[in-house]
């Protein structure tokens, strides 16, 4: 007896196998500060991602990798870090990468962006902040004025350059600007290296200046204004398949609440600066 074609249909629709089956598209959630994480802190990292990183490439047919960024910058390692395992399994399995900024790609969150071979941003998204920063604070006269007086005793003559508590010296910040500069220069060159030809010829694209996703594609930093959604339906279809994968990890609130990696649930004054730090990255760009 042979079978009508409308049931072998039925059959090739219902086991992938015997037909052509949707497209699947990989999300990679990038959200958060970039660094290193301990106790109470939840930063990308390298570590944190790299098994997220491997299960997005693993499927067999993979129309896409899409990265979804919302970050305001951290760690420049981590960044390249996190960067060239996404461009070395991309190579491995010879899949594109598209990127995505939400709220911000900044800075770091900017470098993390590079790893798509395309990069696409909300119109209201912050984009930018190719720059390198280093801040602190100077307690000099604070410690005179309470009648403090500070000791520090070192092996080396510069082990203690920068230190908070000394008047600042000229010697130790010509050092800092240098490293500075260095760092900047790498920034630069990556970013030159990702956008060949499609960067404009205006000296604030590297000034440390962010924009929305309109002025940056003009600037040539993205290729277009577009959210993750509707460019994938946009361009693999509405029948495309999409699936998320985020690196596992529970809130700071949560932690100082519960007690998790908190020693007894005390409160850990370090987690509590590293999340206002945090706070102070965001903060920088109205979030």
């Amino acid at each position: 007896m042979t079978e009508s074609p409308s049931f072998i249909a039925k059959i090739a629709r219902a086991i992938p196998f015997f037909g052509p089956s949707d497209p699947l598209v990989t999300v990679i959630e990038l959200n958060g500060v970039i660094g290193a994480g301990g106790p109470g802190r939840k930063g990308l990292s390298l570590q944190r991602l790299e098994k997220t990183i491997e299960a997005a490439f693993k499927p067999g047919k993979l129309a896409a990798v899409a990265l979804a960024i919302n970050s305001p910058g951290g760690s420049p390692v981590q960044s390249r870090l996190i960067l060239n395992e996404i461009r070395r399994r991309a190579a491995e399995k010879e899949v594109p990468v598209l990127s995505f900024v939400e709220d911000v790609g900044a800075s770091g969150g900017y470098i993390l962006a590079l790893a798509g071979d395309e990069i696409y941003a909300d119109e209201s998204s912050i984009v930018g902040s190719i720059g390198v920063i280093a801040g602190g604070f100077g307690f000099v006269e604070a410690i005179e004025k309470l009648g403090v007086e500070r000791r520090v005793h070192t092996a080396g003559e510069n082990k203690s350059t920068l230190d908070p508590f000394k008047a600042e010296d000229p010697e130790d910040v010509k050092r800092l600007q240098g490293i500075l500069d260095a760092l900047h220069d790498q920034f630069i060159a990556l970013v030159r290296a990702r956008r060949p030809g499609k960067l404009a010829d205006d000296p604030k694209i590297f000034s440390g200046e962010f924009w929305t996703a309109p002025q940056a594609q003009e600037l040539g930093l993205i290729d277009g204004a577009a959210q993750l959604g509707d460019f994938l339906r946009s361009r693999f279809g509405d029948d495309v398949k999409v699936k998320r994968m985020s690196p596992e990890g529970g809130s700071l609130l949560k932690k100082l609440l519960s007690g998790g990696d908190m020693q007894g649930g005390l409160i850990d004054a370090d987690a509590l600066l590293d999340a206002a730090e945090r706070r102070a990255l965001w903060a920088r760009f109205g979030l």
